[in-house]
């Protein structure tokens, strides 16, 4: 039986061999690949956004192969921001991973240290009072402006937590999801609204978004993955029916919605039995 310490060693060599033959190869391309030399951090952040997402769009389809391909992806990028930061002379990669090595000994006392944290919650409060200590003059600072509402939602919420301040069982938060609806129907159903009209039951609306993310977070669901899921079940189904239609020589536009529907209940089908 092979030994799993030997196999663990092997692997990290292999690792960091692998780590530093794209130091090489990225340092050979600075120099000879007119792209890669003209790059910039700002060149490179729309196209590492547009990776991230590639590569959470993988993980959610649990695409194994092109999981491995993205990470590698993401892997460049993140090299490529410290070998221009070094040429810039602000920083080299060795001083970005020893400082991130350094912040997760810090906010792991309780592994490092001599605290004491035997539950998740625990230690999420004690990121939190370590994060203040570190100069963030708010819970809420650390939370990119950049990021998409709903997941900025869920992580306001998650650090507000992490001082204590919530609600204190699901069905708080559900009552509050009803009081909310409750109110934008009760003020918004109708076929047309002024612009006045408009601006509060935006307000409103992001209200019960903000609700609905609460309860959700309580149930330890994530709603941006279960949003994304569903729109991946929508397309699914859509391209279905717009294949279904195609093999019957019909237009969309053309279909009444009672004909529409019955591709897309043929694709639901499929769904269920997938």
């Amino acid at each position: 039986m092979d030994n799993p310490v030997a196999l663990a060693s092997s692997g990290r060599a292999a690792q960091l061999e692998a780590f530093s033959r794209l130091l090489d190869i990225l340092d050979e391309l600075r120099e000879k690949c007119p792209w890669d030399r003209k790059q910039t951090m700002e060149s490179l952040r729309h196209l590492t956004i547009e990776e991230t997402y590639e590569l959470s769009d993988a993980i959610l389809k649990n695409d194994m192969p092109e999981v491995k391909k993205e990470l590698g992806d993401v892997m460049l990028h993140l090299v490529f921001y410290a070998k221009i930061a070094s040429e810039q002379g602000h920083f080299d990669l060795a001083q970005v991973l020893q400082a991130q090595c350094d912040k997760l000994v810090f906010r792991h006392p309780h592994i490092y240290g001599d605290a004491t944290a035997d539950t998740e919650e625990q230690v999420k409060k004690n990121w939190e009072t370590l994060k203040l200590r570190e100069g963030n003059k708010s819970v809420l600072g650390g939370v990119p402006g950049s990021l998409p509402s709903m997941v900025k939602a869920m992580r306001i919420q998650e650090k507000a937590r992490g001082v204590g301040f919530d609600w204190e069982n699901a069905d708080q938060v559900w009552e509050k999801v009803e009081e909310e609806l409750a109110e934008f129907k009760a003020e918004f159903n109708k076929p047309t609204l002024t612009e006045e009209e408009k601006k509060r039951a935006t307000a409103e609306l992001g209200d019960v978004f903000f609700s609905l993310i609460n309860f959700a977070r309580f149930l330890d669901l994530n709603p941006e993955e279960a949003l994304e899921r569903t729109n991946l079940k929508f397309i699914q189904r859509f391209q279905y029916l717009e294949r279904a239609a195609a093999q019957q020589g019909l237009a969309l536009n053309e279909m009444t919605l009672a004909q529409m529907d019955v591709y897309w209940n043929e694709a639901k089908k499929e769904d269920n039995q997938n």
